[in-house]
């Protein structure tokens, strides 16, 4: 076997690998020897058949086969002798087929990118520094007493905080536009999921009471062809109700997992959730800072056919998390620049966190998932259960031990990154951070005149 090997650009590579023809020969003639024992000809018995004969009639399959296994077998080979390690499947093209002459074909792929880890003394991260205290306790018992609320059906108009039930029918111009009706619709006043003048239109209708709104859609609205525009919302009120608000009792309590307890147990379940959250925010901070400094620092390339492979993965995940996996949306329709950027920074993060665990021999700390399969099974009333579930399913148990080896890489940067800490509150650590966002919002058109919340 002959191998040539040529840097095309960048990543991509191309293999010219030439077989000798008595070696595709032996191939043919052993299979067609293979073959005749399974076989019956005519007139031969099993085994007994002439090369001849079975050539004529099985040659050009037997060749077949044997220029696809060499094919591979041969690519194996030739990477391994040049050192190269390949991203993805090559693209394969065959030089010569002729008869009794060695065959020659192209392989052209692209390969990993070799990459110099840089000196993580020039990441820097900022950790938040931050307590639970019984202030915040307070406000998150709050904000679960709002999330419990019930309405209650009341003979007034409607204010701000209240939930009315009424049928609206959207127009412009005159005539009826997609995604704006509905019927029986509850929608609770000042929760910003109409266009605005909505809520506010509502406020001092009762029950029975109709009512158009002469409304304006926002310039900048995520539905373009209703951008700007003015409708009229023809709407009906069939119902007002009040928001009432749960006692701090028992009944309360046990809804959040907290049985034949008191207050004060309610609140140190409370701030241990808080607590674990916080850790939780706070970790995912310093991570992201870390993974953003490792980006800086190596300015690697990334194999195209990686950002493909990526790119169909987060379409999928869109149309998933839009219709659920019963839907019959092709994700191929989906624009691939839309998650093109994302995607690159995906693969080269996945690059550069394999090189770390490589050439800093970082291994999986299994005490360490053993802790996070703990904290994660803690949120659960059977605690136990979920342990036993995650150490009994391979896969899910996987994906715990690659978020370990993740945070194992962090931590190993970490110790060699310029860290500085910042006092902050419970509420701005827990906060998510805002980034740019990378995927257009109206990726597909949104038919509700409700705002995106």
């Amino acid at each position: 076997m002959q191998v040539e090997l040529e840097v095309t650009s960048g990543l991509k590579r191309r293999l010219t690998i030439t077989i000798p023809s008595d070696q595709i020969e032996e191939g043919i003639n052993k299979r067609l020897q293979d073959l005749s024992r399974r076989i019956r000809l005519d007139g031969f018995r099993p085994g007994k058949a002439p090369m001849k004969v079975l050539k004529r009639r099985y040659g050009e399959g037997a060749r077949q086969e044997v220029l696809d296994k060499m094919i591979q077998s041969s690519f194996v080979e030739a990477v391994g002798q040049e050192n190269l390690n390949p991203a993805g499947v090559p693209s394969v093209e065959p030089v010569s087929k002729g008869q009794n002459e060695d065959f020659q074909f192209i392989a052209s792929f692209e390969v990993y990118p070799e990459i110099e880890l840089g000196n993580f003394a020039a990441i820097s991260v900022e950790r938040p520094v931050a307590d639970v205290n019984e202030a915040d306790v307070d406000e998150m018992i709050n904000t679960l007493k709002q999330q419990s609320r019930t309405f209650e059906e009341i003979n007034r108009g409607a204010e701000q905080g209240d939930q009315v039930t009424l049928d609206y029918q959207g127009t412009l111009d005159g005539e009826p536009f997609d995604g704006g009706s509905a019927e029986n619709a509850e929608l609770e006043l000042g929760s910003g999921r109409m266009i605005p003048g909505f809520d506010d239109g509502l406020v001092g209708m009762m029950a029975g009471e109709e009512k158009v709104l002469k409304l304006t859609f926002p310039e900048d609205y995520h539905a373009k062809k209703l951008a700007g525009k003015t409708a009229e919302f023809s709407c009906k009120v069939s119902k007002v109700s009040t928001p009432v608000e749960p006692e701090l009792d028992n009944a309360f309590f046990e809804r959040f997992g907290v049985k034949d307890g008191n207050l004060e147990a309610f609140r140190s379940e409370v701030a241990k959730n808080m607590q674990r959250e916080l850790r939780q925010a706070v970790k995912g901070k310093i991570k992201s800072q870390v993974m953003d400094g490792l980006l800086k620092l190596h300015d690697i390339e990334v194999p195209s056919v990686l950002i493909s492979q990526e790119i169909d993965r987060m379409r999928e995940q869109a149309v998933q998390s839009w219709n659920g996996e019963n839907n019959d949306f092709d994700p191929k329709q989906l624009p691939a620049q839309l998650f093109e950027t994302q995607a690159k920074k995906r693969i080269a993060l996945g690059l550069l966190v394999n090189e770390v665990v490589k050439q800093r021999k970082v291994e999986v700390d299994d005490e360490r998932v053993r802790v996070m399969v703990e904290e994660m099974a803690a949120a659960y009333q059977q605690p136990q259960d979920v342990i036993d579930w995650y150490y009994n399913n391979d896969q899910q148990l996987s994906q715990v031990k690659y978020i370990v080896l993740e945070e194992q890489v962090v931590d190993t940067i970490l110790e060699s990154a310029n860290v500085s800490e910042k006092a902050c509150s419970y509420q701005d650590a827990i906060k998510p951070e805002q980034k740019q966002q990378e995927e257009a919002a109206d990726v597909v058109d949104d038919k509700s005149v409700e705002q995106e919340t």
